[in-house]
């Protein structure tokens, strides 16, 4: 029987492809654009303080422990609430919570402006934490409800493309901010940087109410023909996984998912390190114009971008993922050891920051790889959970970790070399924990006879 087929019927009732095709083109623009620019925006509030830090530390006497620390309590927050989060989604529905996130994490960003001592700094990125908790994963459970299996990978890795397009825009856009509105209104430059990038998120938040609906039952846009085959389409899925169950014993009894969480932990902390401490870094260069930091923090993302392109293309090229990852991570590896032995050369301390955090970044995507390709399917949704909160620890550790390193030694490159030999470690991990022969690859449907949304290939369904 062909893999590829015309129709699909349930109860009945029959859907070609080209109505799948146009049903799903018009669920895309609807919803894709709008969690991009609300993952963008979240990106953009989480990581401004990476900049802020940069003035602020004189005006409230912050040392970069506190400020690691700071960054800390943030996760803290973030990860205990975020079960309880997605389990009021469910509850409620996503419309109702994704704006009740929105909303709160942008009231907070204004109010960091408020700050006056460490103490108030700690209370505050401790409560954003909280009102941030359960976004990623509370869209990404969003869209288990509108795509099939055939796109949602593909429309979640655009989700989470925003983070990277933040990345490049926020160093540009976070120094104009501080330069152009210093003494707004009698602010500060970060007092204005923390106002200015937290109203967007609580006029998006406020849109999202009336622009997102929970199901696609619910959707006005939709025609009833276009709901049943929403409908229709991921019931054709549910079929083929609706009876198996995840099991505990086959995610917590196996040492290799542990493992594997440990590698992600490895390749967060590297990712987090950039994240919070790059312009820090890049000051300790010696570049002092906090312009020039913001458009040189940019590079690791563009970096990113086309390293990420190129490995996940030859990943999937040749259907081997473990060296790609192992490989990509000693380089980042590398580059961060090297740091220390550079810094009175500013090009070439760039470069290895450049070269470090696009591999960094890059390895994160060719980890997410990895786990569907060992976990059954009745083990995938838990085992990749406990994977993420492992590897999460990363962002409660890390950030801490380097602000009382840098404030012990008075360096920065220590924590980088420190962070290098963690990447060294889980890239060996997941060469000799994870043999190639426990790795399972789909096979490719025919390309020659998939349909296309806006770039997305549609497999059509069996008729019955």
């Amino acid at each position: 029987m062909n893999t590829v087929i015309e129709k699909a019927s349930v109860d009945n009732i029959t859907m070609t492809s080209e109505e799948q095709n146009a049903t799903f083109k018009k669920v895309i623009f609807r919803i894709v654009p709008f969690i991009f620019l609300a993952y963008f925006l979240n990106i953009v509030d989480r990581i401004n303080i990476s900049f802020a830090k940069l003035q602020m530390s004189e005006d409230l006497l912050l040392s970069d422990a506190a400020y690691g620390i700071g960054t800390s309590l943030f996760f803290i927050g973030y990860l205990i609430f975020e079960i309880p989060s997605n389990m009021y989604l469910k509850r409620v529905g996503a419309r109702a919570t994704l704006t009740r996130i929105m909303v709160l994490w942008g009231i907070l960003t204004i109010l960091m402006s408020t700050v006056e001592s460490t103490t108030s700094f700690y209370i505050f990125r401790f409560l954003i934490g909280i009102a941030e908790a359960g976004f990623v994963p509370g869209v990404i459970l969003y869209l288990t409800y509108w795509f099939p299996g055939f796109l949602r990978g593909r429309v979640t890795s655009i989700f989470l493309m925003a983070g990277l397009i933040a990345g490049i825009v926020n160093g540009p856009l976070a120094t104009w901010i501080m330069t152009t509105f210093d003494g707004w209104m009698g602010l500060r430059d970060w007092q204005v940087l923390f106002v200015i990038e937290g109203i967007p998120a609580v006029l998006l938040g406020t849109f999202t109410w009336f622009w997102l609906v929970d199901k696609p039952e619910q959707a006005k846009w939709l025609t009833a023909r276009e709901k049943l085959i929403v409908k229709l389409s991921l019931e054709n899925e549910n079929k083929t996984v609706g009876q198996e169950k995840s099991s505990f014993k086959q995610v917590f009894l196996d040492h290799r998912i542990h493992l594997i969480g440990i590698v992600f932990l490895c390749i967060y902390s590297a990712t987090n390190t950039i994240t919070y401490w790059m312009p820090t870094l890049i000051k300790e260069f010696g570049v002092k114009d906090i312009r020039h930091i913001g458009l040189t923090s940019s590079l690791p993302f563009i970096c990113a971008l086309i390293a990420m392109y190129l490995l996940c293309l030859s990943s999937d090229k040749h259907l081997e993922r473990r060296w790609h990852l192992a490989l990509t991570m000693a380089v980042g590896a590398i580059s961060f050891m090297l740091l220390g032995f550079v810094q009175n050369d500013l090009i070439l301390s760039v470069l290895l920051l450049t070269i470090g955090g696009g591999a960094c970044f890059s390895a994160a995507t060719l980890f997410w790889t990895i786990p569907p390709a060992y976990l059954s399917v009745s083990a995938a949704a838990l085992g990749i959970a406990w994977i993420n909160v492992l590897g999460s620890l990363s962002a409660v550790i890390s950030p801490a970790l380097v602000g009382t390193i840098k404030t012990q030694t008075g360096s920065i490159y220590f924590a980088f070399s420190i962070i290098g030999i963690l990447l060294i470690f889980g890239g060996i991990i997941i060469l000799l924990a994870m043999p190639k022969r426990l790795l399972k690859e789909q096979k490719m449907i025919n390309s020659t006879q998939k349909n296309k949304v806006t770039g997305f290939h549609i497999p059509k369904t069996d008729s019955q």
